[in-house]
């Protein structure tokens, strides 16, 4: 697996870049963030100790379905769900098909690095 690199960059920083790309003004280089973050607070909600833990026990179990992992974990289906659902978004996770309509989470990435934007 590969590394996901991640940047944390304010609200206004980031649309004055994908402004700049749109424009064709900027091109992103190949080992930049694809994904960002407002704020360190917020990628520490996501990359929580809870989290980061739930990610590994993903990695190694490759659970079948959102019922095998709550019952891996001891944790409520809806929350999990809604967990998975905020990590998808920053594209930690994917889920694929599993045994019948069931969706069965996957970690896409072995670690995340961080880069900031200062100015």
């Amino acid at each position: 697996m590969k590394t996901l690199k991640v940047g944390i960059a304010t609200l206004d920083q980031y649309k004055a870049r994908t402004m700049a790309i749109a424009r064709g003004e900027y091109v992103p280089a190949a080992g930049e963030p694809k994904i960002w973050f407002q704020s360190l607070h917020t990628l520490s909600q996501v990359l929580s100790d809870k989290n980061r833990a739930l990610l590994a026990l993903i990695a190694q179990t490759q659970p079948d379905s959102l019922n095998d992992l709550a019952e891996k974990t001891g944790r409520a289906k809806s929350n999990l769900s809604r967990t998975l659902k905020t990590m998808e978004r920053y594209g930690l996770v994917h889920f694929k098909k599993g045994p019948g309509r069931q969706l069965a989470p996957r970690v896409k990435y072995s670690g995340v690095k961080l880069e900031m934007i200062f100015h």
